[in-house]
């Protein structure tokens, strides 16, 4: 971009003086959280050390033997949730996601260890051509309860620049100190353009489904 942009500076010359573009301060989105606790209401910061969103993605095509199934968990999330509003916004970053630790594929049922380098070569392309980590670092997520749909949430995430909103069935338990919130959806990596990777011609692919999972808890501010 810098050098498509050189020749056009260099026209320019000293005929104007180019003024920087200012962008408007974006809001801190747990910012509306924190005024809320300090108004009193009922808030909850979300424990990065007792919550887990784990995706589940599964090989396909012809040669599918020849690859693996793998889980992908991330552990080290911060947000806040506000029951009483009926809202939490949380999110995580891409680079601290592992691959196929063996908690996380135990809990999604996915046999045996994978191989290290395997493993690196998975993580590699997950945050590399697929997920794009170095210029979307950042996956958000924001829940909300939906009004007469008990049991029922609706989560909007947004990864690799793209929102999308899912509805998605839930488990919420909450008591004046503690907030405990587990569920479980199947997402589709098309939907958020990214493009499922593909080897030997198509026949070894991974599938364009993936299953979300997530256990998440938090405790009230103070």
């Amino acid at each position: 971009m810098k050098a498509c942009l050189a020749p056009l500076l260099l026209l320019a010359g000293c005929a104007a003086s180019i003024a920087p573009s200012l962008q408007p301060a974006q809001r801190d989105p747990y910012d509306s959280y924190r005024e809320a606790a300090a108004a009193g209401a009922p808030v909850y910061r979300i424990d990065p050390q007792a919550s887990v969103i784990t995706v589940v993605v599964r090989r396909g095509g012809l040669f599918s033997r020849m690859g693996h199934d793998h889980a992908i968990a991330s552990r080290n999330i911060s947000g806040y949730a506000a029951p009483s509003q009926a809202r939490a916004d949380f999110g995580f970053r891409l680079d601290e996601m592992t691959v196929d630790e063996p908690a996380a594929r135990a809990t999604a049922g996915l046999p045996g260890a994978v191989p290290a380098d395997a493993i690196a070569g998975t993580r590699a392309n997950m945050l590399g051509r697929v997920l794009e980590a170095g210029r979307y670092p950042v996956v958000q997520l924001r829940a909300q309860q939906l009004a007469g749909a008990a049991g029922t949430m609706r989560l909007a995430i947004t990864l690799r620049g793209v929102t999308r909103s899912i509805d998605v069935p839930a488990a919420l338990e909450v008591t004046p100190d503690n907030l405990a919130a587990t569920g479980s959806v199947r997402l589709r990596q098309t939907a958020f353009g990214i493009t499922p990777m593909s080897m030997l011609g198509g026949a070894l692919v991974v599938r364009d489904e993936m299953e979300l999972s997530f256990r998440i808890h938090a405790s009230r501010v103070r």
